[in-house]
């Protein structure tokens, strides 16, 4: 049986808040106010994280962006594969993505097939003007060719190794941790 054991903390909440900071003036910058633009937080953590980028945007720019909230599960590739029954919650997109600039957003980078789920469902839906992608990590281990357009921290990772994001409006704590499942 395997066991999660945590290694090393990478981001306190300080290094969560600066990082998500950042993240909010980059888009800003990069797309020359929020005008047309939409945040869409992929279930679960990104959620959270794009309502808090949402709350920067607003303090850099006076506008709070609409926020849409994606379900991917559906998407999964792996769907086939699971062992459990998962759970679909729905997706809530506030306006029409048809020509808009959607930033997705998304806890953890890692082999890009969350990203691929969410671009799909996101096409379903309309055809947004672009889309940009927001993680607080990337971990690399990349199997599609999609990169983040805004990263709060690069973590280069061992593939055995884990990043867990944890939010206070989730799991009580705020905290990013690196881990490993080691043999019991």
């Amino acid at each position: 049986m395997k066991k999660r054991i945590e290694k090393t903390v990478l981001m306190d909440a300080d290094g969560v808040r600066r990082a998500l900071t950042r993240i909010a003036h980059e888009i800003v910058e990069k797309n020359k106010g929020v005008e047309n633009l939409i945040l869409v937080g992929i279930r679960t953590r990104g959620v959270p994280l794009s309502e808090r980028i949402a709350g920067e945007i607003e303090k850099i720019e006076n506008v709070r962006p609409p926020i849409g909230v994606l379900d991917i599960t559906l998407y999964r590739d792996d769907l086939s594969t699971m062992d459990y029954q998962p759970i679909v919650r729905p997706t809530e997109m506030p306006v029409d993505i048809g020509g808009k600039t959607i930033v997705l957003v998304d806890d953890v980078l890692f082999t890009g097939r969350t990203i691929r789920s969410a671009l799909d469902a996101l096409m379903d839906m309309g055809r947004p003007r672009s889309i940009q992608l927001a993680v607080l990590i990337d971990r690399g281990h990349r199997e599609l060719p999609i990169r983040a357009d805004f990263v709060g921290k690069n973590v280069p990772t061992a593939a055995k190794e884990t990043v867990s994001v944890q939010l206070a409006e989730m799991d009580e704590e705020e905290k990013v941790i690196l881990g490993e499942f080691v043999e019991e």
